[in-house]
């Protein structure tokens, strides 16, 4: 079964000056405002095309994560990800950074280590990055 995910942008003025809304289709969650000042400075009130990838990575990793350590005879407890990705204007986005942490009863840190480098690199949305660096910082909790 393909599933396909669609988002839409309504976009209104010049790129600076201009600003859109972002909404959710498939799953119809929600609308975010997004806009250029945002994007280039940072805001807490207004999305970026980079928060949104942040959250897709984020939770991509999760599963993937979650997928090996179940079929490596460890189901986890918790996994909390975080995913930071970097935008320079002028440049473009270049980098993830995923930062884990997990709750996995007898594992050890070595092992957990090499499964959530394994899972950065099979997950999907790692490899639809595959053009920026994608680092990872794994922690058992």
């Amino acid at each position: 079964m393909t599933v396909t995910s669609e988002a839409t942008t309504a976009w209104k003025g010049a790129l600076f000056d201009g600003s859109g809304e972002v909404s959710l289709v498939s799953s119809g969650l929600g609308t975010y405002p997004v806009n250029w000042k945002a994007r280039s400075e940072g805001s807490t009130s207004v999305t970026t095309p980079e928060e949104l990838i942040a959250a897709a990575h984020s939770s991509c990793f999760s599963m993937a994560l979650s997928l090996a350590l179940a079929e490596n005879g460890t189901p986890p407890e918790s996994i909390d990800t975080t995913a930071s990705v970097t935008f320079k204007p002028g440049t473009g986005i270049t980098g993830s950074h995923l930062n884990v942490n997990a709750v996995v009863p007898g594992l050890e840190p070595e092992d957990f280590e090499r499964i959530a480098q394994s899972a950065k690199t099979g997950c999907p949305v790692s490899q639809a990055l595959a053009g920026i660096e994608i680092t990872l910082e794994a922690t058992l909790a």
